[in-house]
């Protein structure tokens, strides 16, 4: 397995934590009544700004996610593996691992700085594959 699809199943695996660390607290603030329904209506109650911000944090993994799997697809079945697409990949997971803190402590503007780095070492390792850096 190359060190980049190794940071992948890794950041799978940090997403799965991100939903714990989100889905308890809701379940707790929203009463398992209304979080295993359909959600066809508001809750009757809101979620404190903390558990708000772990949810957001949680969809905003979500989304990385899907570039950072295309990040990896494309170094990977192009055989474009290197240690600096590899150091980048560790970044990746070390921003996002990072992400998660900042954005349910409110960190400004650290939060986005951490969530830019990730941004960039997603495109790093695309333009290394595409330019064989």
């Amino acid at each position: 397995m190359t060190p980049e699809l190794t940071v992948l199943a890794l950041a799978f695996l940090l997403q799965i934590v991100q939903f714990a660390l989100y889905a308890v607290p809701a379940n707790r603030e929203l009463g398992m009544g209304y979080t295993s329904s359909a959600r066809d209506r508001d809750p009757s109650r809101p979620m404190s700004e903390r558990t708000a911000r772990l949810g957001r944090a949680f969809d905003n993994h979500f989304e990385a996610l899907i570039l950072f799997t295309i990040a990896v697809v494309v170094v990977t079945a192009s055989g474009q593996s290197t240690a600096f697409t590899a150091a980048c990949a560790w970044i990746y997971l070390a921003a996002r691992a990072l992400y998660v803190p900042a954005y349910a402590l409110g960190w400004r503007p650290g939060r986005s700085l951490i969530w830019f780095v990730g941004l960039l070492s997603m495109v790093a390792m695309v333009l290394a594959a595409l330019f064989g850096l």
